[in-house]
């Protein structure tokens, strides 16, 4: 990877692969910027995983991503991440809506911290927005996270003629 990446989250291609999803046109309109822009799109192993249990690998657009797989540096990380929010929660500075385990969000989280060239994490996930906007706080992840309600054209600062 030798420039900007962006890491899609499973709630991304739940709603970019149904387009009877309110915000598949955000996803879809997501995916063609990426594209033209030459963002490289990365899916981890964690969110095929999660996708896998509603679907297929076969319906994942994989030809237009690169596919990270969790490894032993994302684990540190994630780590990291998961203890400080696991302690947020423990002391109620967070509340997550029927979120009994976090682990997959920090390891997502973990996996574009420490990958140098992924700038963005897209999701349409507004509970993994709380996580990440707690964990920005003390944490300073190095890259930002795209809420897919947002349309693309705002989030970039562009005219959606």
């Amino acid at each position: 990877m030798n420039h900007e990446c962006v890491l899609l989250d499973t709630s991304f291609f739940l709603r970019f692969l149904n387009d009877n999803d309110p915000l598949f046109r955000n996803a879809d309109n997501y995916f063609r910027y990426f594209l033209d822009h030459d963002i490289t799109m990365i899916v981890s192993t964690i969110s095929v995983a999660e996708y896998c249990v509603g679907g297929s690998t076969s319906e994942l657009p994989l030809r237009n991503l690169q596919v990270l797989p969790f490894n032993l540096n994302h684990a540190q990380r994630a780590g990291d991440f998961a203890k400080y929010i696991f302690s947020q929660r423990h002391s109620g500075n967070i509340y997550l809506n029927d979120r009994k385990i976090i682990p997959n969000d920090t390891k997502l989280f973990a996996q574009a911290d420490t990958e140098r060239n992924v700038k963005y994490y897209l999701s349409s996930d507004l509970e993994s927005k709380k996580i990440y906007d707690r964990i920005k706080l003390t944490q300073q992840p190095r890259f930002t996270f795209i809420d897919l309600h947002i349309p693309y054209s705002e989030f970039f600062g562009i005219l959606d003629l």
